[in-house]
């Protein structure tokens, strides 16, 4: 039977093992519909795939015997269960990296690397709140030497923790520091390029080649010093420092991120050093995911096994910057990728190791319980490109009292779970949801919740309850109530949430006709089971999977019932709903919640949130939900930040100045401003940001509009309001509300 793996954005198949049933390429091209090739044994054709955002697919043939081969794409071990992808070991230093080991966790110091003292405090520091490497930046011949000092230092004081160092624009000194430090961080998109010019350039074959040929030379000598040193090496892409040539070939895409490594690997694997890991970081998840696992996809092409570093750049501080990387990491640590993991956050390194921790953690426990559910066919959703899954919000039906359209939203909808006791103060239970009021009614506002679950029903006579609550429902938020209390307390209009017995029993008839019926629906059901959806007019479904369940999987459940909706032609909407324990800690379920939630919304599917945790803030839980929907690009309600974490090149105190912007432009919903501590981390890294506010020379600000510079050399005590004058000059400026 014919099989094989072949990359679809190359346009010839230069070899065709026939034992393996691999095809491999290296060629680049935009669509190719057919190609007929000869293996040893008998003749294929290979039917491509001429959407670009389709980059690896796995072949097989489209029915029984037949030789046309059709695409399957495979990413990982185990589309069902959490199975860690088995790797090589890179040893760093004396920690070893890779899938017989715990998943390593790190962080980067921002002390200037100059400073030895500072430097060394910093990393104890570190080490001593339990990371397992440290990454110090590297930037030119001064801070090379000191690197030397830094080390000794470390070694004498018993701490004989892992060094990298962070290596850009610099070979030479990378050369310098590979003779004292474990492992060196190149970016292949300016470690032999110049620096990138955003400028579309035309190349011809032989032009691309003797590019390759100038970085094979320039790289060359760091391969042969870590060869001889026994150092360890990441390739390290970041989405926004592609090189001009990559971005002109490959365009600005997951594809060109691992074109870009892949470069640096052939050359590493030329010259037999394979004590290497590969990372592909970008600041927006959606993009970091797809690029990670086109990565892994053309690593199962070729049969490599080198590790993986994950993390999302520029994540931000706080909850929004956990948020982001739990909904990056999290979701590829639960499809069993990644060995090593950074959180990076706009706060003191030692800070990141606890959320990094916990997301180690919440790998190795998937991986070692291999948390899933039963086999079945994945055929819908697409793995390398988002394309989202939008369920059928609600319409309205005649004869409806009230109007059901708004009780979802078209990019995300945020639920909440309301007590008795909130709705006895009916003006703060409205500000709770952020709706704004008018002589004390509420109206639904950008950042609105859309719809409340109450668990238990006001009495039939508690009239301000009931008043309460007709109000929130003649602005079309949504009530959603147990089947067992509309039936015995029946407030009117209200939907009424069943799960799959009761839906296949009937009993929620007994309700007038007409009723809008919301499904409780696990996932793991059996698909005879799920067939009761089939006939049934459901106005939205909610997945719940107990949280505290220990094989089955929240992820692969909901990709499970995912499947069955697409299936069978079923377009309801799918809120995730997830019950956290009393005594969550906030981190963990901020970290939950991105990871379980995320990592489903970042694959298109599902259509809002219900968290619910009774002994947290309403607040917090409402603006975790908010924040967990724009983190996975879909409902825009704030300002997008994308903040890089300070490192020993940045030039400003972050922190500080990235509170002080966020305390003045955090009311402008879909505007994204990047914060850079300097150039690096500059115009490529914030190619997300439609403002940037970049650290230019010491006590001097760049300010970019996307990545084009239209403002240098200003003084920092000025550069918050020049910033704001710019966002105004574009358009994109409202004055903050005013507090009532």
């Amino acid at each position: 039977m014919a099989s094989g793996t072949v990359p679809t954005s190359f346009s010839s198949l230069k070899t065709w093992d026939s034992n393996l049933g691999f095809a491999k390429s290296i060629d680049f091209v935009r669509v190719s519909d057919l190609k007929s090739m000869k293996s040893s044994r008998k003749k294929v054709s290979i039917i491509r795939n001429s959407n670009p955002g389709q980059d690896i697919v796995e072949l097989q043939p489209a029915s029984p015997g037949s030789p046309l081969l059709v695409p399957r794409q495979k990413y990982c071990e185990s589309l069902h269960k959490t199975v860690r992808r088995k790797t090589s070991t890179v040893m760093v230093g004396n920690v070893a990296l890779g899938s017989e080991h715990p998943i390593r966790v790190q962080t980067m110091t921002t002390t200037d690397t100059k400073d030895i003292a500072g430097t060394v405090e910093q990393v104890m520091r570190i080490a001593d709140k339990g990371a397992d490497i440290v990454r110090i930046t590297v930037q030119g011949k001064k801070e090379a030497d000191a690197c030397f000092e830094i080390k000794n230092t470390l070694v004498q004081k018993n701490y004989n923790i892992p060094l990298v160092a962070d290596i850009h624009f610099a070979p030479t000194v990378a050369l310098r520091v590979a003779e004292c430090f474990d492992k060196i961080r190149v970016n292949p998109g300016n470690f032999a390029d110049r620096r990138a010019q955003f400028e579309q350039l035309e190349y011809t074959e032989d032009d691309y080649q003797k590019e390759l040929e100038h970085i094979e030379k320039v790289f060359t000598p760091l391969v042969e010093k870590c060869k001889k040193y026994g150092r360890a090496m990441r390739i390290g892409t970041n989405h926004g420092s592609l090189s001009d040539r990559i971005m002109s070939y490959y365009g600005d895409s997951p594809r060109g991120m691992v074109e870009s490594a892949f470069e640096f690997a052939r050359i590493c694997r030329k010259l037999d050093f394979h004590n290497f890991v590969f990372s592909m970081k970008a600041s927006n998840p959606v993009i970091m995911v797809q690029a990670y696992r086109l990565l892994v996809a053309e690593m199962y092409v070729q049969g490599w096994d080198y590790p993986l570093h994950l993390g999302v750049t520029e994540a931000g501080e706080g909850e929004d910057g956990r948020m982001k990387s739990a909904i990056g990491i999290g979701t590829l640590l639960q499809d069993g990728l990644g060995d090593t993991i950074r959180v990076s956050l706009t706060e003191p390194p030692e800070e990141e190791i606890d959320p990094c921790r916990k997301l180690a953690n919440l790998g190795m426990r998937a991986s070692q319980l291999q948390k899933g559910v039963e086999p079945y066919e994945e055929k819908n959703r697409r793995y390398f490109d988002f394309q989202r899954r939008s369920g059928q919000l609600p319409v309205q039906k005649e004869g409806e009292e009230v109007d059901y359209r708004g009780v979802l939203h078209r990019d995300g909808s945020v639920l909440m779970s309301v007590s008795l006791d909130q709705l006895k103060k009916p003006e703060l239970l409205y500000k709770s949801l952020a709706a704004k009021l008018i002589v004390g009614m509420p109206f639904k506002d950008l950042a609105t919740v859309d719809s409340i679950l109450l668990r238990e029903l006001p009495p039939v006579d508690d009239a301000e309850a009931r008043l309460a609550l007709k109000r929130l429902v003649d602005i079309s938020m949504g009530v959603i109530t147990p089947l067992s209390e509309q039936l015995t307390k029946p407030l009117p209009n209200a939907m009424v949430l069943v799960n799959l017995k009761e839906l296949s029993t009937g009993a929620h008839k007994l309700l007038p006709q007409g009723t809008r019926v919301v499904v409780s629906v696990r996932g793991d059901e059996s698909f005879e089971e799920l067939d009761i959806l089939k006939g049934a007019d459901v106005t939205m479904i909610l997945h719940n999977l107990p949280y505290t369940e220990d094989k089955v999987s929240r992820l692969h459940a909901a990709r499970r019932l995912f499947e069955f909706l697409s299936n069978n032609s079923l377009n309801f909407p799918v809120i995730h709903h997830i019950q956290f324990p009393n005594g969550t800690h906030r981190d963990d379920l901020v970290i939950g919640a991105g990871s379980d939630a995320g990592a489903l919304l970042v694959d298109g599917l599902g259509d809002g949130l219900l968290l619910e945790a009774t002994d947290k803030e309403f607040e917090f839980i409402r603006n975790t939900s908010f924040n967990l929907l724009q983190g996975c690009r879909m409902r825009n309600t704030k300002t997008e930040y994308v903040s890089c974490p300070s490192c020993g090149r940045t030039l400003f105190d972050l922190q500080e100045i990235s509170a002080e912007i966020r305390e003045k432009t955090s009311h402008l919903p879909g505007v994204s401003i990047a914060i850079m501590g300097c150039i690096v981390n500059g115009p490529g890294e914030m190619a997300d940001a439609d403002f940037g506010y970049v650290g230019g020379t010491p006590g001097k600000i760049d300010l970019y509009v996307g990545k084009t510079v239209v403002k240098r050399g200003i003084q920092m005590e000025h550069a918050t309001n020049a910033l704001i004058d710019l966002i105004k000059e574009h358009g994109r400026w409202v004055d903050p509300p005013v507090e009532e």
